[in-house]
């Protein structure tokens, strides 16, 4: 399940930069769970020409995550961002400005 959930994290953000054809290919994959079977036959490819696409696409979606950090980016302006909010119902001026700055780091 992790996997599936971290390949529609990685199609979310960097889909887009793969052939309209990957596009489709990785989404009825992923998102729509079809089966080599049946991707194969949609697609007029063998069962194994399926898979080797799928991996490949596996494969550039986690280099552009390892080169471009978006999804870790994210993951921690969210953490900092929640920190802020628990923050400002305590009123602690120094420590909201620090995660503030902290936050500001992350999307320089």
């Amino acid at each position: 399940m992790e996997k599936i959930v971290e390949q529609g994290l990685l199609f979310d953000y960097y889909g887009v930069l793969l052939t309209k054809r990957q596009q489709e290919i990785y989404e009825d994959a992923i998102s729509n769970d079809l089966s080599l079977s049946e991707l194969a036959e949609t697609y007029g490819i063998s069962r194994q020409g399926i898979h080797d696409q799928i991996h490949r696409c596996d494969k550039i979606l986690r280099e552009y995550e390892e080169k471009l950090g978006c999804i870790e980016k994210d993951r921690k302006i969210r953490k900092a961002a929640l920190a802020l909010k628990e923050l400002s119902a305590e009123q602690s001026s120094e420590e909201v400005f620090r995660i503030a700055e902290e936050i500001l780091e992350q999307i320089s």
